[in-house]
């Protein structure tokens, strides 16, 4: 199978990191020592693929933030990533003036101009440094990977390109540009790290059209030069003469809006929900004991504990998509495994005479047996110290995540929302969940009902409108979403229909009895046992109905582009179905967004904008497909 992107992006900074060559393999030369200077964002791109002792491998002995007060190490070549921005460019040429490493390898995350080129080189002359600037690259490395099948256009200045900028109000032709302009360049850096020239598809009359027209015009321009195209070197292979080609699907946001507002069922939906989950790391308080602070004392200080859930990890890579009651049954499952390898070293150690009373006298081959067991149980104790902390991690972020299951009852709320996403019967009144006062958050009752106000076959009249919004208002929340919905589906002309979720739903299942039992981790009473269905969101019909799996109506207007065609029109171009047939069978989905956000940060953002829509959020979606078989890309 192809590298992920994840692999091709890792491979990247691993080259850059071994001075912009393909790293040595099995040699026991030790590295080249040097300094790793980055910024923000390219912390931001490093951090969720490289671990520190990578970094110490690839001999980065410190790495430092550019605008942090940095002592001079004059014997030592300094690495730069950093964005080519004005300010960074600034501190560059400071650190030249100042004379701070022995060399420079200066590495931008994206395209720098020749104008701030050329201020690098004039700090450099007039330094007396040109001699140490040793090498100035172009990386294309403008966005995040966060699994092999998930990526982010960016994290810093994320409410640059956030949903409330793209659609607020007063949003200047000139603004819209400056974003555009920005997720087009993460995306081209996108496909360049790939290695690949995609097919374009994207609704018309919205910002996803932007985006297709001006991605389409950067991959042209780049193309047309042979000898200095991005797509045409060693390590991109035969894919440019290849018919197989990436499908690249652009959507909109407003094209989904329950489904950012869903409560949700799954482990790593709900860490993202409940808890500070930020680039694969999940941040929370950790439990300082059940005593109280003295009288009149000042509270203890709640320590924050911080834990990487990587793709290291089996048991996260196992259950992450899994619903909640299954993983904290597997929790325990592990703890109960890990505690009888404990036991059986224990044990032993004690026949053996190496802790507590003898036992006796031991036979020489009773005594042989035991001493082979014990050799092979102490060297897989790193494995079981390993295994023991990751059960600690799960036990711990599981504990915190059924914390606010139980508290805000989310199991409700799962289970109601999933009832009115699929139109199946109801057994209690939206009105009484929400005047419950034991029942969840004024957020998680804002997000029922924009979910059920968005969901809604008919049109809510105004006597039940003000009904809920008195109910609401009741209950400490903002009404402004409720406003901007309103707006949204006026401007629309929106209404979804059942075809629009699929068939989704839950159903009960039976107690689960490891996890119900007076010894087990997890005490699960009073918390529903749901398992999924499965769902059909209407981002998925998009993305089959434009691969031809079956007719879409509201496919059929898509635009169409093809970078390669570079004398064509988008009339020209050929609309051949062949090619995307062979992504039936076995397609793979790599899903990205403009910007990552949960249901509370997204339901702020829907609260901002008040006027009717001019433009619209992004949801894109690549489907890339190999011999048979499909890669697929969503960014949104």
């Amino acid at each position: 199978m192809a590298a992920s992107v994840r692999e091709k992006q890792a491979a990247a900074l691993k080259r850059m990191l071994n001075f912009n060559a393909p790293p040595l393999k099995n040699t026991a030369a030790e590295p080249v020592w040097k300094v790793l200077i980055y910024d923000r964002c390219g912390q931001d791109i490093i951090s969720p693929l490289l671990a520190v002792k990578e970094l110490r491998d690839m001999g980065i002995t410190l790495h430092l933030l550019l605008h942090s007060d940095r002592d001079p190490i004059p014997d030592v070549p300094a690495i730069y990533f950093v964005m080519p921005t004005e300010e960074n460019i600034d501190r560059i040429c400071q650190d030249l003036r100042s004379q701070l490493y022995e060399s420079y390898y200066f590495n931008f995350i994206s395209a720098i101009s020749r104008s701030k080129l050329e201020d690098i080189a004039s700090a450099a002359l007039s330094a007396n440094a040109i001699t140490q600037v040793t090498k100035v690259f172009d990386q294309y490395l403008n966005f995040i990977t966060l699994e092999d099948d998930m990526f982010i256009l960016g994290n810093q200045n994320k409410e640059f390109i956030s949903y409330h900028a793209i659609n607020k109000p007063d949003i200047m032709d000139t603004e819209m540009e400056a974003i555009m302009d920005t997720i087009v360049d993460s995306l081209f850096c996108f496909f360049v790290t790939l290695g690949t020239v995609p097919i374009i598809r994207c609704p018309r009359g919205n910002a996803a059209e932007m985006v297709a027209v001006k991605l389409d015009k950067k991959l042209r321009e780049n193309l047309r030069d042979a000898r200095n195209s991005l797509f045409t070197g060693d390590n991109m292979g035969a894919s440019q003469f290849s018919f197989q080609r990436p499908l690249f699907v652009l959507a909109d946001r407003n094209l989904d809006l329950a489904t950012p507002l869903h409560h949700t069922w799954t482990y790593q939906a709900l860490i993202h929900d409940v808890l500070d989950f930020h680039l694969n790391r999940v941040s929370m308080d950790e439990s300082v004991g059940s005593e109280s602070s003295p009288a009149g004392a000042r509270p203890k200080k709640k320590n924050k504990k911080s834990y990487d859930l990587t793709s290291a990890d089996m048991f996260w890579q196992k259950h992450k998509g899994s619903p909640f009651p299954e993983v904290a049954e597997s929790v325990q499952e592990e703890l109960d495994t890990y505690r009888a390898q404990e036991d059986e070293v224990k044990r032993l150690k004690s026949i053996m005479g190496l802790e507590g009373e003898d036992e006796g006298p031991i036979s020489s081959i009773s005594m042989s047996d035991n001493t082979a067991k014990l050799t092979s149980a102490v060297s897989s104790l790193p494995e079981l110290l390993e295994k023991k902390r990751l059960i600690d991690l799960h036990t711990n972020v599981a504990t915190a995540v059924l914390d606010h299951i139980k508290s805000r009852k989310l199991d409700v709320y799962f289970e109601y929302e999933e009832k009115l996403m699929s139109k199946s019967t109801l057994e209690e009144s939206l009105l009484d969940i929400i005047s419950d006062p034991d029942a969840g958050t004024p957020e998680d009752k804002m997000r029922l009902f924009l979910i059920f106000y968005i969901t809604a076959l008919q049109p809510t009249s105004e006597t039940d409108l003000d009904q809920y919004k008195k109910a609401l208002l009741d209950t400490g929340c903002d009404l402004s979403p409720v406003n901007y919905i309103k707006q949204w589906k006026a401007f629309t002309k929106i209404a979804a229909t059942p075809s629009n979720y699929g068939n989704s739903g839950v159903k009960p299942m039976g107690l689960f009895s490891r996890v119900m039992n007076s010894g087990s981790q997890f005490v699960m009473e009073g918390v529903k046992h749901l398992v999924l269905k499965q769902h059909e969101l209407r981002v998925s019909r998009i993305e089959f109905g434009v691969l031809m799996i079956y007719d879409l109506q509201e496919t059929d207007d898509y635009r169409y582009f093809d970078p390669k065609m570079l004398r064509g029109s988008e009339s020209s171009i050929p609309r051949n179905k062949n090619p995307f047939q062979e992504a039936k069978p076995g397609k793979r989905v790599l899903y990205g967004c403009s910007e990552l956000f949960n249901a509370g940060q997204f339901i702020k953002q829907v609260g901002g904008p008040t006027r009717s829509l001019g433009h619209h959020s992004l949801h894109l979606s690549l489907i890339r497909t190999t011999l048979g078989s499909s890669d697929v890309c969503v960014c949104g």
